[in-house]
């Protein structure tokens, strides 16, 4: 089955609706589906809830959405590098889910091995465990974190094959495997589409059977944080 699109508004297209809920890769700005963001920006789709370790930067990556004012809800764990984002959070025009990252990419992992809840002693004792429900397994106290299950995930490779099966780069890998099996639909951006046969099994990452679609990825690559020194 080829599930190559060709545009990320092609690849989205009927997909997004008011109040859905996202899973989306990346880590920064590393690995993260610039153009399917950009082409989700573009629907006008709102009060979304997103599942990600971070919201990009002011202006670009999940930034661009808050500009938009399209996510209502962030479930992160990281909200340094955006001013606009800790604007929206003390004005307390947008919510945030505050979640540890090793917690959050087991959230996504558990939701896409259909694991509603698991329990983990991160956490305890501090404000990410209020209201959750605690549980003593020998003699250590552990609290409940559910899965997360979102209605569509968004993610970014390095290469791509038509069939879906993808290959990630170094720690451009981040979230994006688990982001890509928790959401009813996968649509994953690449560096590289490549035959189908060309890609080592061994080396597939995520298979094709967790994605439904496919994209070229077109937006330019930015530094987070540049930092340099006399030479």
């Amino acid at each position: 089955m080829d599930k190559v699109y060709a545009s990320a508004a092609e690849a989205l297209k009927g997909i997004p609706f008011d109040g859905m809920k996202l899973a989306v890769g990346g880590f920064g700005l590393c690995g993260i589906p610039e153009t399917l963001i950009e082409a989700l920006r573009d629907t006008g789709v709102k009060d979304l809830t997103v599942a990600s370790n971070n919201a990009g930067t002011d202006g670009f990556g999940l930034g661009q959405l808050l500009t938009t004012r399209q996510i209502k809800k962030m479930i992160s764990s990281y909200v340094g590098e955006n001013a606009e984002f800790m604007r929206q959070f003390l004005s307390g025009e947008l919510e945030l889910e505050f979640t540890p990252q090793g917690t959050l990419a087991e959230r996504m992992r558990a939701g896409g091995a259909g694991i509603p809840g698991f329990y983990t002693k991160t956490g305890v004792g501090t404000v990410i465990a209020e209201g959750k429900e605690h549980k003593d397994f020998g003699g250590e106290t552990f609290i409940l974190e559910a899965g997360i299950f979102a209605d569509l995930s968004l993610i970014k490779a390095w290469k791509g094959d038509s069939a879906g099966n993808l290959v990630y780069r170094k720690t451009a890998r981040n979230f994006n495997p688990n982001a890509a099996t928790c959401g009813k639909i996968c649509v994953a951006e690449v560096e590289e589409i490549v035959p189908v046969g060309s890609l080592d099994p061994d080396l597939i990452h995520t298979p094709g059977i967790f994605v439904n679609r496919l994209v070229l990825g077109t937006a330019e690559k930015k530094i987070e944080n540049r930092t340099t020194r006399a030479a």
